[in-house]
């Protein structure tokens, strides 16, 4: 041990935590410090929600199937770690998603982006929207921008531009992927600031996006050339090859797996308490873990407890694998959403070896689909057989699929999608004033904080190290 060694403890092993540990690593390297990085994660597996199943040569995806490609944060990390041969994007042969639409499946329009029409024609021709409901739309190409700089709530901000039913029936059921929230519950600036930008420049939501469309990738050329062809894209192995790459990388870390911290003193040092009574000093912290237990570990301050106001929705995944000859099907889209009005248990289902050509062997299919939403967390108390039953009886329903699948994989993400709620920008703006203020070299880092995207997760996790280590020069 070097008694003059900055000691360092990241608290949270998923793809925050873990990026950060890369980052503070390099950084220091980078400028010839002396770190000690210990890194400490509740469960017995790095990754959170990052986790690939490989099995009978099936590639099973436990938590999100892919990133966005145009935030780059996570290009610079897999450039990096080099892994841009590893990288794939999705299916260029496969078709579009559809919509269910009282009980009948719509493929989407062309030129929907977010859930915003961007060209007028498919729009006008779709069957998910009733004449009435596209005369509503229509209207956001004349209504006044609305004025100031107040946040609102992502329905709210949609049905303003383009009417309840264009929100109910696509954005909202294609948002939800993302959020698996109440959009009437949702802040607009921190789940999707462009709308608002996009409203004060160009008055029209529409216009805006559509303008928006029409330019390139803007996706530098020092990255890979897959990366401006696909809007998604994963790895050959899973995204489960980042989280073992960091792990390769972190050989110098110290892991303490198993534990969490259940309080952080400030001494001349810091000391972290962990649940089985061992004390970790620190010089600097960064707090990579749900906003519900920051706030606990930092209760004396008066605006951290706001991050209780931070929910947080459990959502499952179930994967099941069917031989072709089984299925007697042929459908070439990528998969379909659910509406709430509805009435069905999942909301949404992937056709996942359609749009990814590596996660299912030849002759095989392998689907997804997904359950749980904010307001619908019943399911929680339901056994996995009970929910493939229930996604085995929507998709009968809805596809006509009857037979036994080869392979079931139940994912149950507990407590795994952060709701920003009105105003989060802005009190999180305070939370991190006042723990620079009382608890300097903390930092916060993560889904609950500033983004819930893989990519988002990994800027703010680099964002943090490069604070940490500015605080020793």
């Amino acid at each position: 041990m070097n008694k003059n060694a900055k000691k360092v403890v990241i608290l949270g092993g998923g793809i925050s935590g873990l990026s950060a540990a890369f980052y503070v690593k390099k950084l220091a390297e980078d400028r010839q410090l002396e770190v000690e990085i210990t890194l400490v994660e509740k469960s017995d597996r790095l990754g959170g929600k990052l986790q690939t199943v490989r099995q009978n040569h099936f590639m099973i995806e436990k938590g999100p199937d892919a990133f966005l490609a145009r935030k780059t944060a996570i290009l610079d990390l897999t450039m990096e770690l080099g892994l841009e041969a590893d990288l794939v994007s999705t299916n260029p042969k496969a078709k579009s998603a559809s919509i269910l639409h009282k009980g009948k499946l719509h493929t989407m329009p062309m030129g929907f982006i977010l859930g915003i029409p961007t060209k007028l024609t498919p729009f006008i021709r779709t069957g998910l929207i009733s004449p009435l409901g596209k005369a509503r739309a229509a209207l956001d190409l004349i209504l006044p921008a609305k004025k100031g700089d107040m946040d609102e709530s992502l329905g709210d901000f949609i049905k303003r531009r383009l009417g309840e039913e264009v929100l109910n029936q696509i954005t909202e059921p294609l948002l939800s992927g993302i959020y698996a929230g109440d959009t009437y519950s949702l802040s607009l600036k921190s789940t999707f600031p462009q709308f608002k930008q996009m409203e004060q420049k160009h008055r029209s939501l529409i216009i805006g996006m559509a303008k928006g469309a029409g330019r390139k990738s803007g996706i530098s050329n020092k990255y890979p050339e897959i990366a401006k062809k696909s809007m998604f894209l994963s790895y050959r192995q899973g995204l489960s090859t980042i989280v073992e790459r960091l792990k390769e990388k972190l050989d110098t870390v110290q892991f303490v797996m198993g534990q969490r911290a259940s309080e952080v003193r400030k001494e001349d040092a810091y000391q972290v308490i962990l649940d089985n009574g061992q004390m970790l000093e620190a010089d600097a912290v960064i707090c990579a873990v749900p906003a519900f237990e920051a706030a606990t570990l930092f209760s004396d301050i008066e605006s951290v407890s706001w991050l209780h106001q931070i929910n947080y929705v459990s959502v499952a995944n179930i994967s099941l694998a069917y031989k072709n000859l089984d299925l007697r099907l042929a459908y070439e889209g990528t998969g379909f959403l659910v509406p709430r009005k509805e009435g069905k248990m999942i909301t949404a289902c992937t056709w996942s070896s359609t749009k990814w050509s590596h996660t299912a062997p030849e002759g095989y299919t392998l689907l997804r689909t997904y359950i749980g939403h904010a307001g619908a967390q019943e399911w929680v108390q339901m056994t996995d057989e009970e929910l493939v039953e229930e996604a085995r009886k929507d998709l009968k329903d809805l596809m006509g699929i009857e037979a036994q699948p080869e392979m079931t994989e139940v994912s149950r993400c507990i407590q795994s999608m952060p709701q920003y709620p009105i105003g989060h920008k802005e009190h999180m703006a305070k939370v991190r004033h006042d723990l620079s203020r009382y608890f300097p070299n903390v930092f916060l880092c993560g889904a609950g904080y500033g983004g819930v995207g893989i990519p988002d997760c990994i800027a703010q996790g680099k964002e943090a190290a490069e604070q940490l280590v500015a605080g020793f020069l």
